[in-house]
């Protein structure tokens, strides 16, 4: 009987520590075909399955983008829900049900790419490079 409550013991305390643990992927230093940037970064958190991205425009992009919207700030950060699937990340579909897109990694990779789906045809072009990835197990 004390085994059985031993058991049980280290079950109960094993299983909470296992949840404490995170894993966090940091894709830094990442270019753009389209913009240029001082800082362009991803985060990861695989955990509570978030994306966070910051980014500073150079000063040329800045302008660029500043003439046709006012509200267009230099340093900018949003957040996506994220969702595993046969070995990738993606970000959950931002569009309509006929078309819509999603950022897409794969995890140990550098590329990040745009995958667009239109009518359930899908295309999967690379949008950035990224020179840097961190990975860290985050325990609590």
């Amino acid at each position: 009987m004390k085994k059985i409550k031993l058991l049980i013991f280290l079950f109960l305390i094993i299983i909470p520590l296992q949840n404490l643990k995170s894993e966090i992927i940091i894709m830094s230093k990442c270019d753009d075909k389209q913009d240029e940037f001082l800082k362009n970064e991803y985060i990861l958190n695989l955990n509570e399955l978030i994306m966070t991205r910051n980014y500073v425009y150079k000063e040329k992009t800045y302008q660029k983008y500043r003439m046709t919207d006012l509200s267009i700030k230099k340093t900018n950060k949003y957040v996506r829900n994220i969702y595993e699937k046969n070995g990738k990340i993606l970000t959950h579909k931002h569009g309509y049900p006929q078309f819509y897109t999603q950022i897409l990694f794969e995890k140990g990779k550098k590329e990040i790419f745009m995958k667009t789906v239109l009518n359930d045809e899908e295309g999967v072009s690379k949008i950035s490079t990224c020179k840097k990835i961190e990975k860290f197990k985050k325990e609590s």
